[in-house]
């Protein structure tokens, strides 16, 4: 039979089912959040573990599908097929939280898989994915230690804290942060910020802990009346016997390749502790040993024990001797130097080392609709500014195949991507698409926040007016019994055997963005209050050393960049500039040679193009096409047509008006073709417009007088055209020029 429990959870009933949908996986469960959001999640783990591995096999998924929003994928493909950033982001937010609190050797495969069966688009559900998850795994027979869930936080219009944000609240709050924790302790925690202090941080993991923990009490509620026993499953574990002779024949060697500065030495110390080499140093009594060895599961028992060893001595080093493998002190940034336009052809670029981690970023500025554009359940806007992460193998000395980008890949890019969107000009003001991309080409730690940085660089030297240098930190901390220590800007193996990488970018003013992955069971928040003291003072130091690179945007773009011009017009006339089937706008294009002329709805024209005078000759045009014409000013036209009451008269493109005979000149005209062809250009001035919006125009109005030889002294030149039959041009005091007549067939000829 079904079972529920229902509760409120910022402001909205969430309401957790079981027991009816996907009754074949080990554990399922269905969350109702509000009145659209529906989401699935069902966990299933092997029967038998997987042979002949060292880690633990768990696969998370968070499936969007596109009639959840009442949506069908765009595109010529109508079946959903690669998931969206957004989709895999969610999915590293559901495995991040929940990867540690299974048991250690646990070698069974687990997939974690929620689905996304309906959706407010205004209301994120990947944390509800992570909440389903956690009851999933509470419900299910599969060991799990402890129960999680995950909230959004945000702030109100007051700058209260809100629990599960909308999108435009994200905006009005200035604040969007994932907070996943288990009853009694943090997990992880993701988001961006405007510029926000550790203490307005910290409350709002306070606050979000609070809602975690009532959603996690109704889990277990759940999983009282309607969970599953848990089974016992096979753990993986080293041989006792084989692990006391690994670490006392190892230990020396071990503590020495650990206090080894340089790492590419420390690494092929570490290389040397291999399985060969025990069995050199197995003597006549350790023939167990040797067997043990000498099996392909022992030798990976032996790999998991020097990894161990090299564990307890970096909490050795760390805690009781606060040294650090490469001999700095816990607070200590490794040291830094910088450049800017490293390559000439870019917009922008900059290259950030620090210690042995370099990241060389490119900026690229492109037109309004170089946006990317976003098909997806949520009702995200397209992202004008996006930032991408590559982390080719060579960067850490290894060989592999190079493919598409991996979750990793894509979680660092919206990280650093997050960190510099608080700086950023309005798109009002600086209307520009603008790509990053960086390129790691050496890591030893905190990639990410290397990156962050080059793009501080880069954007300055692409001309990008960015209010403020953005910096980043990796904090990382060593946990020994009951004592700690916190380390500033970790390098690779402390990221790898240590037990948490927190992440914190921002200005001097405040945090912009920041991420914290830990692999305990959680950590307190007065361990978060002191790495984010340390990152803040580290934070500022790095800010320091890049404001001596580039103190700040340069004031021209590129000569590579495009030119942007912004005209505003009224949205009614967007069909003048636009024509039938985009005739007109793809003529101006043609005619001035710019890139592009994007419109939006509200009557924004970005026209785009590699130099000023072809942009200011587009934008004429457009100016042209949607001003309105007033009565009592003058216009220099050209005439179109000829009656016999009058001449018709182009003042502005697509309008034109009559000059009636009486208003041709002063004096009497009998025929109109006395005064005016068609294709001369006159200046009239507009007398009237009627009801029906027909135009009436004078040209007698503006003259002056007759000139003596009969002709009308104002007479307006032509411009930039040749005198006929090396006569004079035309103008006051000149003769009137007649158009040869051109024959229609040969008789007329004669």
């Amino acid at each position: 039979m079904p079972e529920s429990v229902s509760l409120t959870v910022g402001g909205r009933t969430m309401t957790i089912e079981t027991g009816e949908l996907a009754k074949q996986a080990n554990g399922s469960a269905l969350i109702r959040y509000g009145d659209q959001n529906v989401v699935l999640c069902a966990v299933t783990a092997s029967e038998k573990p997987r042979e002949g591995i060292d880690f633990f096999p768990l696969t998370c998924d968070f499936e969007e599908r596109m009639y959840a929003a009442g949506k069908i994928p765009g595109g010529y493909i109508k079946r959903e097929g690669r998931p969206p950033e957004h989709a895999v982001l969610s999915s590293r937010q559901i495995d991040r939280p929940i990867r540690p609190l299974f048991p250690d050797g646990f070698r069974n495969d687990v997939q974690i898989v929620a689905t996304v069966l309906s959706i407010d688009p205004e209301l994120d559900a990947d944390v509800l994915g992570v909440c389903a998850a956690g009851a999933a795994l509470a419900l299910s027979d599969i060991p799990f230690e402890k129960t999680v869930a995950a909230v959004r936080v945000g702030r109100d219009e007051d700058g209260n804290y809100i629990c599960n944000p909308t999108l435009p609240q994200y905006e009005t709050g200035g604040m969007e942060i994932v907070i996943a924790g288990t009853a009694d302790a943090v997990m992880m925690v993701e988001g961006g910020a405007k510029e926000i202090d550790e203490d307005e941080f910290l409350g709002a993991v306070e606050f979000a802990h609070g809602e975690i923990r009532t959603i996690i009490t109704a889990i277990e509620q759940l999983a009282r009346k309607a969970g599953k026993p848990k089974r016992e499953y096979p753990v993986a574990s080293v041989d006792s016997s084989l692990e006391r002779w690994v670490r006392k024949t190892f230990a020396k060697d071990v503590a020495k390749a650990m206090r080894t500065v340089d790492k590419q030495k420390r690494e092929l110390l570490f290389d040397e502790l291999s399985v060969d080499e025990a069995l050199k140093r197995c003597g006549k009594k350790d023939d167990a040993v040797k067997a043990l060895l000498e099996n392909p599961l022992g030798a990976k028992e032996f790999d998991k024990i020097v990894k161990a060893m090299q564990e307890d001595e970096l909490r050795s080093m760390v805690v009781d001797e606060k040294l650090r493998p490469d001999g700095r002190k816990p607070g200590e940034v490794r040291p830094i130097w910088c450049k800017v336009h490293y390559v000439p052809r870019v917009h922008g670029s900059g290259v950030f080392t620090r210690g042995q981690t370099q990241v060389f970023t490119a900026a690229t500025l492109g037109s309004t609709s170089d946006a990317q554009r976003l098909d997806g359940i949520m009702a995200l806007e397209d992202k004008r500014y996006m930032h991408f992460y590559n982390f080719p193998p060579y960067s850490v000395g290894e060989t592999r195949p190079m493919r598409g980008p991996g979750r990793r890949e894509i979680g660092h890019g919206l990280l650093a991507e997050r960190a510099l969107i608080p700086v950023l000009p309005p798109k009002d003001t600086f209307p520009y698409t603008l790509r990053l991309v960086s390129e790691i080409f050496e890591s030893n730690g905190s990639s990410s926040m290397a990156s962050v940085c080059g793009s501080t660089l880069a954007l300055m030297d692409a001309g990008v007016p960015i209010r403020d240098h953005v910096a980043g930190v990796a904090m990382g901390l060593i946990l020994k019994g009951d004592k700690y220590a916190i380390l500033t800007d970790i390098q690779g193996m402390e990221d790898a055997l240590g037990e948490m990488d927190f992440k914190v970018a921002g200005t001097k003013k405040g945090i912009t963005a920041i991420q914290m992955d830990i692999k305990v069971q959680g950590i307190t928040v007065q361990i978060m209050r002191e790495a984010m003291a340390e990152a803040k003072k580290s934070r500022h130091a790095i800010i320091d050393k890049l404001a001596e690179t580039i103190a700040g945007p340069r004031e021209q773009l590129s000569e590579y960049a495009p030119r942007m011009i912004i005209v505003k017009i009224d949205p009614a006339k967007i069909k003048d500039v636009i024509g039938p089937g985009g005739k007109v706008i793809n003529k101006i294009i043609a005619d001035t040679g710019v890139e592009k002329i994007d419109i939006e709805d509200d009557g924004s024209v970005f026209i785009t193009s590699l130099d000023g005078a072809s942009g200011d000759k587009a934008k004429q045009i457009v100016e042209n096409l949607t001003k309105d014409v007033v009565v009592g000013e003058s216009y220099l036209g050209t005439v179109t047509r000829i009656i016999n009451i009058g001449a018709f008269v182009q003042i502005l493109p697509g309008k034109e008006g009559l000059v009636h005979i009486s208003q041709l000149a002063p004096a009497r005209v009998d025929r109109v073709e006395d005064v005016v062809k068609v294709g001369d250009e006159i200046m009239v001035k507009v007398t009237e417009i009627d009801p029906q919006g027909r135009i009436n125009l004078s040209r007698k109005a503006l003259l002056g007088g007759v000139s003596g030889n009969g002709d009308f002294a104002a007479r307006a030149p032509r411009p930039n055209r040749e005198p006929r039959d090396g006569g004079l041009p035309a103008g006051p005091g000149a003769p009137p020029t007649r158009r040869r007549r051109r024959p229609h067939s040969r008789h007329d000829d004669r």
